[in-house]
């Protein structure tokens, strides 16, 4: 890509992204407080959060990757579900994927 034309879609998307949160404000604010918009506004985060990490484990490019990332996800939400600290909880994910990718080449 040219830098003309990088500089056209960064310029292009941040166009979009302020129309996105200008669009956002405009709603009104009943609309906003209903309940069952709230209920469902608190997992929204954690529903994207949870689709970024499926992307980055389980693809590389535009093909689906079965490799050591999957296992340290794995891993990484067994320690969790146990309870174990975050620290250690990094330190098991990224050992279990380096020694899926060390066993498998």
């Amino acid at each position: 890509m040219s830098g003309t034309g990088l500089w056209a879609a960064v310029l292009a998307g941040s166009l979009g992204c302020y129309l996105l949160k200008l669009a956002g404000l405009s709603v009104p604010s009943a609309w906003v407080e209903q309940p069952w918009v709230a209920r469902i506004v608190d997992f929204v985060p954690a529903a994207l959060l949870a689709a970024l990490v499926a992307v980055q484990a389980a693809t590389s490019g535009q093909h689906l990757v079965l490799d050591g990332r999957l296992v340290g996800l794995a891993v990484a939400a067994l320690a969790l579900a146990l309870r174990a600290p975050f620290i250690v909880v990094l330190l098991l994910a990224g050992a279990a994927g380096a020694l899926v990718h060390v066993l498998a080449g």
